[in-house]
C-alpha cells in the first residue's frame, strides 16, 4: 500500500502545499478577468451625437455621450482599465479590499466593478462630493470615507489601504498606463471609428477635460500613433493647476480656491497628466461651466454635468475661432456624466444662491454662440458693456 508521500519526489508535498494558494489565486484572477470581459460584451458603445450649429455651417460639432455607460460616466472606461491592469499585475486577489481616492465618478464605477468581483470597496472623497454619487457608491456595496479637502484624499487612501491590507488603486498615477492607447476599443478608437463616415471624418479638434489626465493621454497618444492631424484641447476649470502647468512647466500645484466642477481640474499636477500631448488649453469659469451645461442639456434633450459644460465652453471658443477664420472641419467633445448626479448641488437653485452664483449672463452668452456663432466670451463682453452703458 502506498502511504503518505511514497513514490513521489522528496519535497513534492511541501511544494504542492506552497503552490496551492498561488494556483488558486491565478485561477481566481482568470475568472475575474473573464467576468469583466463578459460585462464588456453586455455593453454597447456610447453614442456620438451631432449637435446642429446653423450659424456655423462649415463646422460639424459632435458630443460623445459617455453618460450611457452602466455606471453613468466616462470613468466607467477608466475603472475597467484600472481593474484589468491591477489584476494582470498581480495586485488584486480574491480577498483584496479596493481603496480609491476620488471626487466621486471614478469611485462609483470602481464600486461597480468591485461588486462584480465580490470585493470590498472604500472610496476616499472630499466631504463636498454630491450626495447622489455617495448614494450610487453605496448602491454598489461600497463605503465612502470623507476628508475635508480634495488634497487630503491621496494620503488617506494610502493609509486606509495599508491599515486594511488592501490595494490603493491610485487612478492619478495609473490612469495613463492602464488603458491600451493603441486601440482595443478605447475612447479614442471609438471616436475615430464613429467619425469615419462623416463629412470631415478626422476632427480638427478633440476637446477634453482632465482629472487624472488618463483620457487626454489616451486620445493624444492615439492621435500620434495613427499619424492624424487632429489637435487636442484641454478644457480646464480656472482654479485647476493643469492649464497653469502648460503655460509654465515649473508650476506643479495651485493653492487657490477649488473649483466646484467635480471630476476635472486638480490642485496638483497628477502623474497621469502628460502635458506634451496637449496642443491648446482653455481655462473656464465655474459659472461658465454650469451655464454651458444647462444650455447644452436643453439643446440635446439630455442632462449634462458641469464638466461637460467646461468642455462645451472651450469647444465654443474653438468653433467660433474656426468660423471667424473661414475654416471648415469637425470638432468633438465629451458628455462626461449626467446632471442628474448633481440634483443636490449644481441643479439646486438654493445651492447656487448660497454661493452667489448667477448664471444669467453666461447662459445668454452660450445661447448667443448657438444662435449666432459668436464666441461666448465675446457675447459676455458685449452684454457687460450694454449693461453698463459703455
Amino acid at each position: 500500500m502506498n502511504r503518505g508521500g511514497e513514490g513521489r519526489e522528496p519535497g513534492a508535498a511541501l511544494l504542492g502545499s506552497i503552490r496551492a494558494p498561488a494556483v488558486r489565486a491565478r485561477e481566481w484572477i482568470a475568472g475575474a478577468i473573464e467576468t469583466i470581459e463578459a460585462d464588456v460584451n453586455r455593453s454597447a458603445d456610447t453614442h456620438l451625437l451631432r449637435v446642429p450649429l446653423p450659424a456655423c455651417p462649415r463646422i460639424s460639432f459632435y458630443i460623445k455621450d459617455e453618460s450611457t455607460h452602466p455606471t453613468g460616466s466616462l470613468k466607467h472606461r477608466l475603472a475597467r482599465s484600472l481593474f484589468l491592469y491591477a489584476l494582470c499585475s498581480g495586485c488584486i486577489g480574491p480577498d483584496t479590499t479596493i481603496v480609491e481616492a476620488s471626487s466621486g465618478s471614478t469611485a462609483v464605477s470602481e464600486a461597480y466593478f468591485a461588486q462584480l468581483l465580490g470585493l470590498p470597496f472604500i472610496a476616499v472623497m472630499p466631504r463636498a462630493t454630491s450626495a447622489e454619487k455617495v448614494a450610487q457608491i453605496a448602491r454598489y456595496g461600497g463605503r465612502s470615507h470623507f476628508v475635508d479637502t480634495s488634497g487630503a484624499v491621496y494620503a488617506e487612501a494610502e493609509r486606509i489601504a495599508a491599515a486594511s491590507g488592501g490595494y490603493y488603486m491610485d487612478q492619478f498615477t495609473f490612469a495613463e498606463r492602464a488603458t491600451d492607447w493603441r486601440g482595443n476599443n478605447n475612447i479614442a478608437e471609438s471616436i475615430f471609428t464613429q467619425m469615419s463616415h462623416e463629412t470631415d471624418p478626422v476632427p480638427a479638434w478633440v476637446v477634453v477635460g482632465a482629472g487624472t489626465g488618463g483620457t487626454s493621454a489616451t486620445i493624444g497618444r492615439f492621435i500620434r500613433y495613427r499619424r492624424l492631424a487632429t489637435r487636442l484641447c484641454l478644457a480646464d476649470p480656472e482654479a485647476s493647476v493643469f492649464h497653469r502647468h502648460l503655460a509654465d512647466r515649473s508650476v506643479r500645484s495651485h493653492e487657490g480656491g477649488a473649483s466646484i466642477v467635480e471630476g476635472i481640474g486638480r490642485a496638483r499636477c497628477e502623474l497621469s497628466f502628460l502635458p506634451d500631448l496637449i496642443d491648446r488649453s482653455e481655462a473656464i469659469s465655474d459659472v461658465g461651466s454650469l451655464a454651458a451645461a444647462r444650455v447644452l442639456s436643453e439643446r440635446l434633450g439630455r442632462s449634462c454635468g458641469a464638466s461637460t459644460g467646461t468642455n462645451m465652453w472651450a469647444a465654443a471658443r474653438i468653433v467660433s475661432d474656426m468660423a471667424a477664420a473661414g475654416e471648415h472641419g469637425s470638432v468633438v467633445t465629451l458628455l462626461c456624466d449626467s446632471g442628474e448626479r448633481y440634483r443636490s448641488t449644481h441643479l439646486d437653485p438654493d445651492w447656487l444662491a448660497d454661493r452667489n452664483l448667477d448664471l444669467a449672463a453666461p447662459r445668454a452668452a452660450m445661447e448667443a454662440f448657438f444662435d449666432r456663432g459668436v464666441s461666448p466670451d465675446l457675447a459676455l463682453a458685449e452684454r457687460s458693456r450694454s449693461s453698463t452703458g459703455l
